[in-house]
């Protein structure tokens, strides 16, 4: 390559993004003999960063990727301006000529804005760097409405941004439907009810005609070419990228017809000493602007760079995606838009109550998955993902329903389980083996799966405890990479320690600063032990969304309230308050399947002037909210009913006056019946009563979750302290010993013994805990207090209770609300027959 030697040879990198700076790690990885010193030049001032989670750094997330290690120069804020091939130099905008031996150009794109009018006024910005998202967040303080153009994947992204900067916020998307690249039209049909219902409106389907200024010469609304005007004192362009080839076009390399530097399937440019990566690069007629591809480039290049007789190409790039866009599972995966013509069928799932939208798209014959669209729920996106090409592990509605899960060893060795970084099933397995590795931070770190995006996680997992298992290791129960420790361990420890925060945790037992598994984990295990109110101090931020605002978030982004009411007994001047609440605020009330009003559509806002009211007349929190008890219903008993033999609804109201705010892995839900004609439906509760002649059957077990099950006879004729005493212990000892998330069914399914062994721990106390399980409801009982109440009594909880940051007082009276759906419809007359 025209260098002196073997071991000084000189690389330039035109262009810090991620590409490039896994380019330079790939490289420093491999390159143990110092063949190359590198130099780095970015235009930005910061070095490399993480795009993919650009718009957490509104939240302060740190984006910088790990610095560089030696023989490695790094230059910001300097542009490379000119490339002279013949002296093999380049030149930046500081004047800086640095030579090479190998150029790789890793520019990046340019976001594309539109030749239309008003594209130059103050307020209109693209959404690329750090630095753009800074002087939105700027400019946005004294404005109140925004606007983004482009409903892909980074202008939801943005147009959240907007909305969390305290400005109604909107989509501007010329297609038809939002994310036309990732989603069909069903798809993007359901996604846009998810992003309306969030407050966030959507114009799609009509082009951008102009942009206009107002009274200060700054941006005002976005006017579209149906003559149809969308306010925007803030707009932000994310329609699209257009690759940086302007380097390889002023030297005389070959670029193509819409762009980008047209490069080989090495990533090579026609010029052997210069090399193209990442989203600047054409390599087979397409421009990659996801970073999973962008990154195999960057490793070819490096293989290529060591030896003259490496074959690594790049053979074009899994696109499948998956993410969590403003709170709504969204991913595709292979071909989602072929059709009959071509093929192929497609098998659709839709759900408009649950906002749910799934899509497969399967060979004529149903036996080879093609590809797909989920909307609302992505939970089968690893198996999914791992087959495409391949056959089923089941039928197209098993596959949808999530009725299959794939097996770590079930999977073909070169199925691709990290599209970000291109890692297959086979390179972990390999990873694993070769390295003995044991836990999840190891893999990621040696394979670098799962450290993008995250998605493959699940699966990466699987993997790796398939390997542990057939080498005959124990496989590990940690929470997650920050705790060696399962929720069980981590309870006990917490409650042994007295520790009383999830800092002091980490601190102590843990590493890192959490994640979205251990945080609401913790906080969970906290609020079991009654270590304060949820929302004080640092235990609020450990919350879940329901949680921090103490009520139920629906899809268009208002709350709903549900006050408690034990065993669905109220009286009618209780009655009367909840129908003046509801017809004060405008709610939508409905009565719940657990005996229970619940009052939907109140603004954040709104909550403690709703709670001042019902806590008032004697309501409290009914925790609908929160992974704890919801309610137990009851029928009238044998107060009212003929066949009655026990006060059912005396009991009810007991049960849930005991155990109200008990917080636990999962909600709880109970029943109390007053006979065996089952009118409360005890047995598919997670702890149910019986009432028979002789005193009450208690059932354990049951829910009517994703997996419905019967619960399992516990008990027979059980006096009334008998039975509490058994509730009592089985509660404590299910909040003690489950896992993250798990229901009663699948807990007790798990236990090595099933319900004989649950009898002998709370009935024969084979332990030797049954009088700590006794003492720990005790204790709940004695220090339960309402959150409702304890909030409205403290101005600090109180602040959180805003729609607006940037308004934190009445809401400007200019801000229409619309109700999204009339209070009772008018139902037509049956037609006779």
């Amino acid at each position: 390559m025209g260098a002196d030697s073997e071991t000084d040879r000189r690389l330039v990198v035109a262009g810090h993004g991620p590409a490039a700076h896994r380019l330079v790690e790939a490289l420093r990885e491999r390159d143990t003999a110092g063949t190359w010193t590198i130099t780095v030049i970015g235009e930005e001032g910061r070095a490399a960063y993480d795009r993919v989670a650009l718009t957490s750094h509104l939240d302060g997330a740190d984006l910088a990727y790990p610095a560089h290690g030696g023989g490695v120069t790094v230059v910001t804020g300097e542009r490379v301006t000119a490339i002279d091939r013949a002296a093999r130099t380049v030149t930046t905008s500081a004047g800086r000529v640095a030579g090479y031996d190998a150029l790789v150009l890793a520019t990046g794109s340019a976001p594309f804005v539109p030749p239309v009018d008003g594209r130059d006024l103050p307020g209109v910005f693209v959404y690329r760097t750090i630095d753009d998202l800074d002087a939105i967040r700027e400019y946005a303080a004294d404005r109140a409405t925004g606007a983004v153009v482009g409903g892909g994947l980074l202008g939801l992204e943005a147009a959240r941004a907007i909305q969390n900067l305290g400005l109604r916020s909107g989509v501007v998307e010329a297609a038809p439907w939002l994310m036309p690249r990732q989603l069909d039209e069903g798809g993007g049909a359901m996604l846009r009810r998810h992003i309306e219902g969030l407050g966030i409106a959507v114009h799609a389907g009509v082009p951008l005609r102009a942009l206009e200024a107002g009274e200060d010469g700054a941006v005002a609304r976005i006017v579209l070419a149906d003559g149809s005007a969308v306010d925007a004192g803030v707009v932000v362009f994310s329609a699209g990228i257009r690759p940086r080839d302007e380097l390889a076009r002023a030297c005389g390399l070959p670029v193509g017809e819409r762009g980008g530097v047209v490069v080989d399937a090495s990533c090579r440019t026609e010029d052997p000493a210069v090399w193209a990566i990442g989203e600047c690069a054409l390599v087979g007629g397409t421009v990659y602007g996801l970073v999973g591809p962008c990154f195999s480039m960057a490793e070819v290049v490096a293989d290529r760079l060591l030896s003259d007789a490496s074959t690594a190409v790049f053979e074009g790039a899994d696109t499948s995606t998956k993410l969590k866009l403003l709170g709504v599972d969204v991913a595709s995966f292979g071909d989602p838009f072929a059709g009959p013509g071509e093929g192929a069928l497609g098998v659709t799932y839709t759900d408009p109550v649950a906002g749910v939208y799934k899509r497969l798209v399967v060979s004529d014959d149903a036996q080879t998955l093609l590809g797909g669209v989920l909307v609302g729920d992505a939970e089968s996106y690893g198996t999914l993902r791992a087959h495409v090409g391949g056959g089923l592990p089941g039928t197209p509605e098993q596959m949808l329903f999530g009725g299959t899960e794939t097996a770590g060893e079930d999977l073909p060795a070169a199925t691709v389980i990290c599209s970000c970084n291109n890692v297959t099933a086979e390179g972990i397995r390999c990873a694993i083996s070769d390295n003995s590795l044991t836990d999840m931070a190891d893999v990621k770190d040696r394979t670098r799966a799962g450290t993008s995006c995250g998605s493959c996680v699940p699966l990466v997992k699987r993997i790796l405890d398939a390997e542990l298992t057939a080498a005959g290791i124990e496989v590990g129960t940690a929470l997650c990479e920050h705790f060696d420790h399962s929720r069980a361990e981590l309870f006990d420890i917490v409650r042994a320690g007295r520790i009383t925060s999830f800092t002091q945790l980490v601190q102590e037992h843990g590493r890192g600063r959490g994640c979205d598994i251990c945080r609401p984990a913790v906080a969970s295990i906290l609020a079991s032990l009654g270590t304060g109110h949820i929302l004080e101090g640092e235990q609020a931020a450990l919350q879940d969304t329901n949680d921090h605002f103490l009520a139920n978030l629906q899809k268009n982004g208002t709350y709903s309230v549900v006050p408690r009411v034990p065993g669905g007994e109220i009286t009618p001047e209780k009655l009367i308050v909840i129908g003046e609440v509801a017809r004060d605020f405008g709610l939508y009330t409905k009565i719940t399947g657990g005996q229970r009003i619940d009052m939907f559509g109140a603004r954040v806002e709104q909550l403690p002037d709703i709670w001042r009211r019902l806590v008032d007349a004697g309501f409290e929190s009914g925790h609908a909210y929160g992974k704890a008890l919801r309610t137990v219903k009851s029928c009238v008993g044998s107060t009212w009913c003929r066949y009655g033999v026990q006060d059912s609804a005396a009991m009810a109201i007991r049960l849930e006056l005991r155990y109200r705010g008990l917080r636990a892995p999962h909600k709880l839900k109970s029943a109390v019946s007053g006979c065996a004609r089952e009118c409360a439906e005890a047995q598919s509760k997670d702890f149910g009563v019986i009432a028979t002649e002789n005193g009450w059957n208690l059932y354990l077990g049951g829910n009517g979750g994703m997996r419905p099950r019967h619960a399992d006879l516990f008990a027979t004729d059980l006096t009334d302290d008998r039975l509490i005493t058994y509730i009592d212990r089985f509660l404590m000892f299910y909040i003690r010993t489950a896992d993250r998330l798990q229901r009663t069914a699948t807990w007790l399914e798990s236990l090595d013994g099933g319900l004989d062994y649950l009898r002998e721990v709370i009935v024969d106390d084979r332990l030797g805990i049954c009088a700590e399980l006794d003492a720990a409801m005790e204790a709940h009982v004695a220090a339960y207090s309402d959150e409702w109440r304890d909030t409205l009594d403290d101005p600090g909880r109180l602040s959180r209770f805003v729609s607006f940051v940037n308004a934190p007082g009445t809401p400007d009276p200019s801000i229409a609300f619309e109700v999204e759906r009339d209070q009772i419809k008018p139902v037509p007359p049956a037609v006779p027959r």
